[in-house]
């Protein structure tokens, strides 16, 4: 009998442990749930399954008042992504969740009063709620797991933030709305005065109201980014997705590495704002945003009106417009804009001027086609006297689509990068006046850079000219470089010495191994003065076809010329037999320029960002001529005689025609 009852209190035991080890699974798998006969009271959570997302009462940034919100698990401190009740909060802390057997969410005060509920017409078998990993609350039937199917989600409702995975748009079908509505302070969720939703008409795009005054849009959606928030095509963190079509108008993202935590939000001020959590320090880190400057401000400069001013706020009009009211304009009172020039002449024919780097007006009143390409998207336009404009609609792959705007053009903005193109409809008399006016700035500009050059020819003339009388008046020219007149060499301080010893241990005896190569004059070699100094050796050769005078003739020369951008003075030395000639060696200078003295080397191509009328008049092209004469001395730092003078001239010109071009190219 004992080992009876032994036996049936081992079953016992046993029974009462996998009864327990059940429990604890059933506790665990529905720590994320909630059900119609399993509430959570205030106090009580529920925590998603990978620990992200936490449901519960809560108290933002110490309010006296409580709501149902969801929450960062793991981020502190608490950072709110959704509100239920967050109109009507609770007063105290008696505040239940429950689901009912409707499949209804609801949230109950003290008294059992409905302050809050979800909305479901679907037909509901043993329903519950749930916190899945995404941050999304959803409601469905117990074993219903297609998000298509589901009775209801927070991500349909979201209040101020966008996650990763949620739809930011309209469901075309249904008419349901996803947008994002403003906290009214940082303790109170409830409904501020921003609001953020897009704009069905025309061609979709997004827009920030503050009450029903537009703030700010985000320009229309380009294939790789909206066309006013261009900073965000290059990104190491996000995959977007932008879907248009008969059912859906939504715009989402998601993450390209799951460990990042991320989100979305419009804030008090009316900003969108994204944000990536940092772990070195323990905050949110701004990582991009909708409005960037006063420029974002929506209509800045009105119809056909150019913000480019950043935060300072400059208005210019677009090209073939002038202003409405001219002295508002002198006030910055750019709110009326611009008004055409020259009004259209559609029976006569219109014409296009393209406009670049920019954020695409507003679309409300656009029409668009997937299917055109850019010839036959002109075309549709001048077939219709209201069409304005036109531009591609897709920017990928060298464009493709076609946007046509029928009202004035409005909210526009300059960009220094990912801006994008635009064609403008003018008449076309206001095309010819263009052009005639291109023209008479090139020929002006093309009369300056003749005039610079002609007055750098005739100063470097004059000074060649200058240099030679004084030499003739010493007498330097008279010099016979033979060894009774190294006597009257060692005289002259700009002309040092060295005897033939100490040149033929330089260069190793003028080793064929130290030879740089071979000029009119004869061999250049490399060599090494006893202090380190490394020379280059200039030795006329006996058989050279030009004798010891002009070989005199350019040591003097060379000797005399001095500038911060040459070589020090040149040095000589002198034999029975040799006549040696000797600079100091710049390993910046190819070994074949110590030989050709002018090459054809090509100056640098210039490039010009922004070129104003100022800039290109004689005097400030005049005041070009030192970093001219700089970069041709940094080119050709050696020996400049009038000989070899003309080909630099050449060059030169050549390049000043490069900058003349780019000039005519960039206006």
């Amino acid at each position: 009998m004992t080992r009876s009852r032994r036996t049936s209190m081992e079953g016992f035991a046993t029974l009462l442990l996998w009864f327990s080890f059940f429990s604890i699974l059933i506790i665990s798998s529905a720590v994320d749930t909630i059900t119609a006969s399993k509430f959570i009271r205030d106090g009580e959570t529920i925590v998603s399954t990978d620990g992200s997302f936490e449901l519960g009462f809560l108290s933002p940034n110490d309010s006296t008042n409580r709501f149902v919100g969801i929450w960062f698990k793991k981020i502190s401190p608490l950072t709110v992504v959704w509100v239920a009740n967050r109109d009507i909060p609770l007063v105290n802390s008696s505040g239940i969740l429950k689901v009912t057997d409707r499949g209804i969410l609801t949230v109950l005060n003290g008294d059992d009063s409905i302050i809050w509920s979800s909305n479901s017409t679907r037909l509901a078998q043993n329903p519950l709620a749930q916190l899945l990993d995404s941050g999304n609350l959803v409601v469905r039937n117990g074993n219903e797991y297609n998000p298509e199917n589901f009775l209801w989600q927070s991500f349909d409702y979201p209040c101020d933030t966008v996650l990763p995975g949620m739809k930011f748009g309209i469901n075309l079908e249904t008419g349901l709305d996803r947008y994002l509505t403003s906290w009214k302070g940082s303790n109170d969720p409830s409904r501020g005065d921003y609001t953020a939703r897009f704009d069905p008409r025309g061609f979709p795009e997004a827009v920030v109201m503050k009450d029903s005054v537009q703030k700010f849009r985000t320009g229309p959606w380009n294939g790789l980014c909206f066309s006013g928030i261009p900073n965000v095509i290059t990104n190491l963190y996000y995959n977007y997705n932008f879907v248009f079509n008969e059912k859906e108008l939504y715009f989402s993202y998601e993450l390209r590495d799951s460990r990042i935590v991320s989100r979305v939000v419009l804030d008090q001020n009316g900003r969108l704002q994204g944000f990536i959590w940092s772990n070195q320090s323990h905050g949110w880190s701004l990582y991009v945003t909708s409005q960037t400057d006063n420029c974002d401000n929506y209509a800045a400069c009105g119809v056909y009106g150019s913000c480019n001013g950043g935060n300072s706020l400059q208005c210019q009009c677009v090209t073939g417009f002038v202003p409405k009211f001219p002295q508002e304009w002198e006030v910055a009172d750019w709110s009326n804009g611009c008004v055409r020039r020259t009004q259209l002449d559609c029976q006569n024919g219109d014409s296009f001027l393209k406009y670049s780097g920019i954020k695409l007006p507003a679309t409300r009143n656009s029409w668009f086609s997937r299917s055109m390409i850019l010839e036959e998207c002109k075309m549709e336009c001048l077939k219709n006297c209201s069409c304005v404009a036109y531009a591609n609609l897709d920017i990928r792959k060298g464009g493709s689509g076609c946007l046509l705007w029928f009202e004035d053009l409005i909210d526009i903005k300059e960009y220094n990068q990912n801006g994008q193109d635009i064609y403008i409809r003018l008449a076309s008399s206001e095309i010819g006046q263009l052009g005639s006016s291109k023209k008479k700035k090139l020929r002006y500009i093309a009369g300056s850079v003749l005039l610079a050059v002609m007055l750098l020819l005739g100063l470097s003339l004059t000074l060649c000219l200058r240099r030679k009388n004084k030499l003739q008046r010493q007498g330097r020219l008279g010099y016979n470089l033979e060894r009774n007149d190294t006597t009257e060499c060692q005289k002259d301080p700009e002309l040092p010495l060295f005897d033939y010893a100490t040149i033929a241990n330089a260069t190793n005896n003028f080793s064929v191994s130290n030879k740089l190569g071979e000029g009119g004059f004869g061999p250049v070699y490399k060599g090494q003065l006893e202090d380190g100094q490394e020379i280059a050796v200039k030795r006329l050769s006996k058989n050279s076809r030009q004798g010891a005078d002009e070989f005199k003739n350019e040591v003097f020369y060379i000797a005399k010329l001095q500038h911060r951008n040459l070589l020090p003075p040149t040095t000589v030395t002198v034999s029975k037999e040799d006549l040696i000639h000797i600079d100091p060696f710049s390993s910046d200078v190819p070994s074949d320029e110590y030989i050709s003295i002018v090459t054809t080397k090509s100056l640098p191509e210039p490039t010009i960002s922004t070129v104003t009328p100022e800039a290109t008049s004689p005097l400030v092209l005049l005041r070009l001529l030192p970093y001219l004469s700089t970069l041709v001395a940094k080119h050709f730092p050696h020996q400049i005689s009038l000989s070899l003078f003309l080909p630099l001239l050449k060059t030169l010109i050549l390049f000043l025609a490069d900058i003349l071009f780019a000039i005519a190219s960039h206006r």
